[in-house]
This record gives structure tokens, C-alpha cells and sequence, in this order.
């Protein structure tokens, strides 16, 4: 696990592997990084991608602050891809 702090400041949580050009992992609502899809997912895609899976803000390792903000989830994304 690999934590960066996001532009509003709590710690989001992340998974980087692969080699290649840069895919996203987004997880739904209730998902998290280390769930099954995401883990399977980002390992199939790693033989030809370098994969970042993360735990969206409040959910798994990531840190959150209120009130929640979709507009600050989409610039955690931006900033540090």
C-alpha cells in the first residue's frame, strides 16, 4: 500500500502495478482496492498497463473529510495520476 495526501489533505490510499500506459481503477460505491474485482482486474491488466487502484475517500485505507464531496474525489484523481 502507498498513501499520497490529496489537494483537500486527507491520505488516500493506493496500489500501483505494470508497466506500460496508465490506467485508473475507480471501484463502485462500497468497493475498495484490495476486493476481488479490483485486485483481479488490476492484475490481468498489468502485463500491459501500469494500474492504479485506490480506496476512494472514507472507504478501505483512504482517509475522508465532511461534508462528503464528489468534486474533491474527481480532483484527488486529477492531481495525482
Amino acid at each position: 500500500m502507498q498513501t499520497v495526501s490529496s489537494k483537500a489533505g486527507p491520505r488516500i490510499a493506493y496500489e500501483k502495478i505494470g508497466k506500460g500506459p496508465a490506467v485508473i481503477l475507480v471501484t463502485g460505491a462500497m468497493g475498495t482496492r484490495n476486493d476481488q474485482y479490483s485486485t483481479e482486474l488490476s492484475q490481468l491488466l498489468a502485463s500491459d498497463f501500469t494500474v492504479y487502484y485506490y480506496d476512494r475517500r472514507g472507504r478501505g485505507d483512504s482517509a475522508d473529510t465532511e461534508p462528503y464531496s464528489l468534486e474533491r474525489e474527481v480532483e484527488d484523481i486529477e492531481a495525482h495520476h
